[in-house]
């Protein structure tokens, strides 16, 4: 079924309005007064704030969902073909689309700066808004969290009338392919997503495919000494820049860490192509306080204890986490609590997983979250506690979490949850109990 142009439709249903990206296109739609619906299996902070804009927010997918006066239906590519809804909008011969092709479209329209990697393209396109957003050059912006703003207000959607759009371009099932970037930043390179992809070499191919899009003219903005982006380096024809040799003087970031270090030379890397002073760039990045869920500040116990949550779903990913915690805190007790997500993830993983918590010192490990797969009786929670070690705990539910740590916690401590599925709610709930706090 071939798609309607996107301007063309008034009416949009969304299949999955809860993802964080998908859920940046029904913003925009919101905000040019379309009428907007979605559904998903639950409700998250992401539903509610889309149904304060206007939106009408369905959990649970039925075909009733779908209106037979709608103009467009926006999937995201993990909605397989028998979802009822994408059954219903069939019937109704209701054009459709996914979340990624819709972001393509608006690509091709706008000069695009796409930020790409395994590891830190939120943080790194959030950061690269901020410039943008100082330099007055009215961005449009996706990316795939909450940009946390001074005032209080969290968006992943920032509706620019310049000619500029910075996004976050996902690797899984090669769907930045739908890009056209101008500039591209690749932060890095990993094995991830190998539920989709065969292997690392599978990966490679995607990235290198997506820089051989860049036109000649256009910008490759990488660690050209980076493991894993040779076969990147060989496809792209346009200019290459390596972000690790931009000075980083005037650079002192409120965010943890020196993986945030290289997030920001790739920005001010951008920025310097953008014609963006170096003051401006420097003063946006200082003010920089982070995304939602990329180690994020939740608040502090009435005993003293600190309460942070973080994404990290990926060894890489966690290990960089715990650094930043330690750096930050080197004199309080880390106990982290972790989610895996997905099953193949973590078979696949489990001695990288096992190997990435040695500077946490307690470790209460959540059963998997399953997100789109269905279960695998040979990996579980357990075997990772177990690889873990003596410091390992695992137990069967948030909720008995949530006690666990009610019994451990001490004034000097810092819990950190870790996790791309809805472990953040544990630490939600130790700040919400009047009696713990």
């Amino acid at each position: 079924m071939i798609p309607i142009d996107l301007q063309q439709a008034k009416k949009i249903h969304f299949i999955g309005i809860g993802g964080i990206g998908i859920s940046a296109i029904a913003r925009m739609f919101l905000l040019e007064g379309k009428e907007v619906s979605g559904s998903d299996q639950s409700e998250s902070l992401v539903t509610e704030e889309l149904a304060k804009l206007g939106a009408k927010i369905f959990i649970g997918q039925k075909a009733e969902n779908v209106s037979p006066s709608t103009d467009l239906i926006i999937y995201t590519i993990a909605i397989p073909a028998d979802n009822p809804e994408r059954v219903a909008g069939e019937h109704l011969n209701i054009p459709a689309m996914t979340y990624p092709e819709a972001l393509g479209q608006i690509s091709k329209t706008k000069t695009t700066v796409a930020v790409a990697g395994t590891h830190g393209k939120t943080t790194t396109t959030a950061m690269i808004a901020q410039i943008a957003l100082a330099a007055k050059l009215d961005p449009t912006v996706v990316v795939g969290s909450f940009m946390l703003n001074d005032d209080g207000n969290q968006t992943n959607f920032i509706a620019g009338k310049g000619d500029l759009l910075i996004a976050e371009a996902c690797e899984y099932r090669r769907s930045f392919l739908n890009l056209s970037p101008k500039i591209l930043v690749i932060t890095n390179i990993d094995n991830d997503h190998l539920d989709y992809y065969q292997d690392l070499a599978d990966i490679q191919s995607a990235f290198a495919e997506l820089a051989a899009k860049v036109p000649e003219d256009g910008y490759l903005i990488c660690d050209v000494n980076a493991p894993n982006l040779a076969p990147v380096l060989a496809a792209a024809k346009c200019q290459v820049v390596d972000y690790t040799q931009v000075g980083i003087t005037g650079l002192e970031l409120l965010v943890p860490g020196g993986h945030n270090i290289l997030n920001a030379q790739a920005a001010l890397a951008v920025a310097k192509i953008l014609d963006i002073s170096p003051s401006t760039a420097l003063e946006a990045l200082n003010k920089f306080s982070g995304t939602w869920r990329r180690f994020e500040f939740k608040g502090e116990l009435g005993s003293g204890a600190f309460i942070y949550d973080d994404y990290a779903h990926h060894p890489t990913e966690i290990k960089a986490t715990l650094a930043a915690a330690r750096e930050k805190f080197p004199e309080r007790r880390i106990i982290a609590v972790f989610q895996p997500h997905l099953y193949s993830r973590t078979k696949l993983l489990l001695n990288d997983f096992a190997n990435s918590f040695t500077t946490a010192d307690q470790v209460i490990i959540a059963p998997i979250y399953a997100a789109r797969e269905a279960p695998d009786p040979t990996i579980s929670h357990e075997l990772l506690a177990t690889a873990i070690g003596a410091k390992a705990r695992a137990l069967a539910s948030l909720p008995a979490i949530t006690a666990y740590l009610k019994t451990l916690i001490k004034p000097t401590d810092l819990v950190l949850t870790i996790g791309a599925g809805n472990v953040c709610e544990v630490a939600e709930a130790l700040l919400l109990d009047k009696y713990f706090v």
